[in-house]
């Protein structure tokens, strides 16, 4: 008898250990419907995922597809179900076309008709709505342009399950708002669609259930017309959220930094920063926005002192001292000594900052175990702080003592960022403070920068999300292509002007 649903999940359980990821969930995706999946970062999302698509293998329950039940050992298994997931990390050749990174891996003849290829692909691409030239090299493209060839690979492999992690993490208002009509479009055409996010807004726009996880269990699945952000809060955290960011007047502003006509050029000699001028003063918030690979991360770069600058200054006004200290040409170190800090959170969140294989307390202490006397140090300071970190920000961890490496990503995120606002700077840059974790942590952090910013704290925080930027901060720096191309007013700027200004080359006010 035919079923209306595409996936059936029934009492799916999995172990790490003696971590409980995934007890006894069972779920179901309708054929031709937009499912969203919900829950806190370390709630076993991913993890679940993973199972659909073949990386983890359940330990309990069954799974089933178009109402017979399967085994999914390996991502062929998934595949040959028709069963498709687009991660946060593209997984392209970047000197491959289109074409050639989608056909990848696919058996047939040795002579490959390329032009057939990319014929086919175009059919897809037109089918459904895509932006995308199917013989343009990687290397030569956006982000959306890239997370477009991943979804049609998966089309184009004949997939009518698609799971996408995070789709929207790096993109712009205007290229969501073109993702959403390509899903709308497959949906249309009885794709079956699971989306993996964060964004409450998105969800409510774009979704037709939301099914939620807390803690490895599951919650309940709701229709999206019968909900709203504080009830979806609610059945995530556990109890009541407040969805109020605080915004603070700025009071006592003082210069804190003066960076005039900053220029640099990154690692493939393409340049960066294009004579950016800009200043920071104490307890305000500065946001930066701009389309991902616009400048901002070689900017905090530049003034912490990782980025070799080719023209330009950063001055640094001491509050202590009330000395004017010129950034460039100093160590990280030493700026890191003036007050200037970075809490950078890279999509590689083990790659800068933390150390994999050590502890949380052990990672806490890269940054304080110059302060030691004598050649043992002291874990008591840190041990502490890490205990304070894992309470405030609910970091899902065994012990302070288990590897970073062990924890989910969120999880690494939220020790990250707490170590760097622990360090009680006077400049705290923070990138991505927020990218990937649950609504009630982020909201977390957000109190935290602002209760840095009442401490005098100058502030600059680079985000993504747009709501978000006009809520929190105080003014807004867009940045498109390494120019500054406006400077505006948290409190009366629109997405819209903001989402202009992200594509405009034009240097504005």
């Amino acid at each position: 008898m035919p079923t209306s649903n595409a996936i059936e999940l029934r009492n799916i359980s999995k172990f790490f250990g003696s971590v409980v990821a995934n007890n006894k969930i069972s779920l179901d995706v309708k054929k031709g419907e937009i499912l969203s999946l919900l829950g806190e970062n370390g709630s076993g999302k991913t993890t679940l995922m993973n199972m659909l698509s073949g990386i983890y293998f359940p330990d309990e329950g069954h799974i089933y597809v178009d109402g017979k039940e399967v085994t999914i050992r390996s991502p062929k298994d998934a595949f040959d179900l028709k069963i498709g997931m687009i991660h946060q990390h593209f997984k392209l050749i970047d000197i491959f076309t289109a074409a050639e990174n989608i056909v990848l891996g696919l058996p047939g003849s040795l002579n490959l008709d390329i032009k057939q290829v990319a014929a086919d692909v175009k059919v897809l691409v037109d089918k459904y709505g895509f932006k995308l030239d199917p013989d343009k090299k990687i290397y030569e493209m956006s982000v959306s342009e890239k997370q477009t060839v991943e979804i049609v690979k998966m089309l184009y492999r004949g997939a009518n399950i698609l799971i996408l992690d995070e789709p929207t993490a790096v993109l712009t208002p205007s290229e969501t708002e073109h993702l959403f009509d390509v899903l709308r479009n497959m949906k249309q055409d009885g794709k079956a669609i699971i989306i993996i996010t964060h964004k409450l807004n998105e969800v409510l726009e774009i979704s037709d259930r939301v099914s939620v996880l807390r803690k490895g269990e599951y919650i309940g699945t709701v229709n999206t017309c019968d909900t709203n952000e504080l009830a979806l809060t609610e059945m995530m955290v556990g109890k009541k959220v407040s969805l109020d960011i605080e915004r603070p007047e700025p009071e006592n502003m003082e210069l804190r930094l003066e960076v005039k006509g900053l220029t640099c050029y990154n690692l493939e000699g393409v340049k960066a920063l294009d004579d950016v001028s800009f200043s920071a003063y104490s307890g305000e918030i500065l946001g930066i926005a701009g389309i991902a690979g616009s400048g901002q991360k070689e900017l905090l770069e530049s003034i912490a002192g990782l980025q070799k600058v080719s023209s330009g200054s950063v001055t640094y006004y001491d509050p202590k001292s009330g000395n004017e200290d010129e950034l460039i040409g100093k160590t990280p170190l030493e700026i890191r000594e003036l007050g200037v800090a970075l809490s950078f959170v890279p999509e590689d969140r083990l790659g800068m900052g933390l150390v994999g294989s050590m502890g949380i307390t052990d990672n806490i202490m890269l940054r304080s175990y110059r302060d030691g006397k004598s050649f043992l140090t002291n874990r008591k300071g840190p041990k502490k702080l890490s205990a304070d970190i894992i309470r405030t920000l609910e970091v899902v961890a065994p012990d302070d003592e288990t590897p970073v490496s062990k924890l989910s990503g969120g999880n690494v995120q939220k020790v990250l960022v707490g170590r760097e606002i622990a360090a009680a700077p006077t400049v705290l840059m923070t990138a991505y403070a927020v990218r990937g974790l649950d609504i009630n942590t982020s909201y977390t952090i957000y109190d935290l920068l602002n209760e840095q910013k009442k401490k005098g704290v100058a502030v600059v925080y680079v985000g993504e999300d747009l709501d978000v930027l006009i809520e929190l901060c105080d003014r807004i720096m867009v940045l498109c292509g390494g120019k500054v191309s406006g400077i505006v007013d948290g409190r009366t700027a629109t997405k819209e002007q903001i989402g202009l200004l992200m594509t405009s080359r034009e240097k504005g006010e």
